[in-house]
C-alpha cells in the first residue's frame, strides 16, 4: 500500500512543473490520470532522445511514470461533460493553464466544486491567480529574474549565468504543488472540505532569496554579484583542477575550513576564516593550487578530510558510477510498458518512507493510451465519442 493510495488525481499539466508534480504524487501511491490533447504538442514529451523504436522520449517516460493517459479535446462540450463525470471520482485536479481558461471551458474550481465539494483544486502558474502579471507568459528563467535571485548571481565580471536545470519549474513550481495539495488533503480529512490551491512559481523564488533576502529587507543593503558569503565573496566556490575538472569549496565553519587549509597544505591561512581579509588575493591562491592536482587526485585527497569538498561530477559520473547516489537508489530500472522485457533507466524519486517506500510500476505509456479504458469505464460509449470529435 502506497503512503497516498486512495488518492485520486486528475492531471491536466503539461511541460515540467505539473507533470513532475503528479509523478511525485504517483510513485508515493496515488492514482493519476493525465488528460492530455492529441492535436497541441507538449514540448517536453517529444524532447530527445527517444528510447530505441518505440516512439517513446525519455522524458514522456520518466514523467509519465505510474499514469494512466487519456485524450480529451476540451473545446468539445462533450469532453467537459467527461470531466465532470471525472472529478467524482477523481477529487484532486491539477492544471497549468493561464488564469480564467479553464472558467472559460466551463471546468474551473467553482464549476467543478458544485459537483464535488470535497474537491480540491490546484493551479499552477507562472504568476499567480491575481496581480498585473497574472495573465503573463513566462519560463523559468524568467520567474528567477523578476524574483531578485539572479541580481546577485553568476560573476561579478560577466552578470547572471544560465543554469543547466529548472529552478522555478521543479524546486518551486512542482515542490509547492505537491505540498499545497497534501496541506489540503490534511484539511479535508478533518473538515470534509476541499479548496483552491493558488501556486506561483514567481512566488516560490521569492523566499529563495534566503539569507541576502531577510537580510536585505531589514537592512537595505543590496548584495552584489561575489560580494556575499555564498555567491563567491568568500572561499565558498568552485575552484579548477589541473585536467580541467571542478572541485566544490563550501568549508564555511571553522572546523571545515581547519580541515579544508590541512589538506592543500595551508595551515596559515587557517585563522583567517573561510572570508579573510584580501579575500580575493587569497582565493587566487587557492586557485593556483587546486590547478596543480587532477580532479581525481583532489577527490582522493579530500575523501580523507571532513571538509566540505567534493568533486564536480558530470552525470555519467554521478549517475552511473557515484557510489551514494547507488546507495540511495536514485537511479531505477523501470518497466516499459507494452514493450515485453524492456526497462527503462530513470532518475528516482527523492522521498524515502520506512513503510510505504515508493514503487516504479511503470514508465510512461502513450499518450492516450489509457483513453477508451476510462470512457467505457464510466459506463459510454467510446467509438460515438470518438466520431463526435471528443478525443481530437
Amino acid at each position: 500500500m502506497g503512503a497516498l493510495e486512495g488518492l485520486k488525481v486528475l492531471d491536466f499539466s503539461t511541460l515540467l512543473p505539473g507533470p513532475y508534480a503528479s509523478m511525485m504524487l504517483a510513485d508515493l501511491g496515488a492514482e493519476v490520470l493525465k488528460v492530455s490533447s492529441a492535436s497541441r504538442p507538449d514540448l517536453v514529451i517529444n524532447y530527445e532522445p527517444f528510447i530505441g523504436d518505440t516512439g517513446i522520449s525519455a522524458c514522456h517516460a520518466w514523467l509519465g511514470r505510474n499514469k494512466k493517459t487519456m485524450f480529451l479535446n476540451l473545446k468539445n462540450p462533450e469532453a467537459i461533460k467527461i470531466v465532470k463525470e471525472l472529478v467524482k471520482e477523481y477529487d484532486i485536479v491539477l492544471e497549468q493553464f493561464r488564469p480564467g481558461v479553464m472558467d472559460r471551458l466551463g471546468i474551473g474550481y467553482e464549476a467543478l466544486r458544485e459537483i464535488n465539494p470535497g474537491l480540491i483544486y490546484c493551479a499552477l502558474t507562472g504568476y499567480g491567480q491575481t496581480g498585473p502579471l497574472r495573465d503573463a507568459a513566462g519560463h523559468d528563467i524568467n520567474y528567477l529574474a523578476r524574483s531578485g535571485i539572479v541580481s546577485h548571481a553568476g560573476r561579478a565580471d560577466s552578470g547572471p549565468s544560465l543554469m543547466n536545470f529548472q529552478i522555478a519549474d521543479v524546486a518551486v513550481g512542482s515542490m509547492n504543488s505537491v505540498i499545497g495539495i497534501l496541506a489540503a488533503v490534511h484539511y479535508r480529512h478533518q473538515t470534509g472540505k476541499g479548496q483552491f490551491v493558488d501556486i506561483s512559481m514567481m512566488d516560490g523564488c521569492v523566499p529563495f532569496n534566503s539569507l541576502d533576502g531577510a537580510g536585505f529587507l531589514v537592512s537595505g543593503r543590496q548584495p552584489h554579484r561575489e560580494g556575499e558569503m555564498l555567491n563567491g565573496g568568500c572561499m565558498y566556490d568552485y575552484y579548477e583542477t589541473k585536467d580541467g575538472g571542478y572541485m566544490s569549496v563550501g568549508a564555511l565553519e571553522p572546523k571545515f575550513w581547519k580541515a579544508f587549509c590541512q589538506a592543500i597544505g595551508r595551515d596559515d591561512l587557517i585563522a583567517g576564516t573561510v572570508w579573510p581579509d584580501h579575500s580575493k588575493k587569497i582565493k587566487q591562491e587557492i586557485r593556483e593550487i587546486f590547478l596543480t592536482k587532477t580532479k581525481a587526485e583532489w577527490t582522493r585527497i579530500f575523501s580523507e578530510a571532513d571538509a566540505c569538498t567534493q568533486p564536480v561530477l558530470d552525470l555519467k559520473e554521478s549517475l552511473l558510477e557515484d557510489e551514494q547516489v547507488q546507495a540511495r537508489e536514485m537511479v531505477v530500472d523501470v518497466p516499459l510498458p507494452l514493450h515485453e522485457g524492456l526497462q527503462v533507466r530513470q532518475m528516482g524519486n527523492p522521498v524515502k518512507l520506512s513503510e510505504t517506500p515508493c514503487e516504479y510500476r511503470f514508465a510512461g505509456y502513450p499518450l492516450g493510451y489509457h483513453t477508451r479504458e476510462v470512457i467505457e469505464g464510466l459506463g459510454m460509449d467510446y467509438d460515438q465519442l470518438a466520431e463526435n470529435g471528443v478525443f481530437d
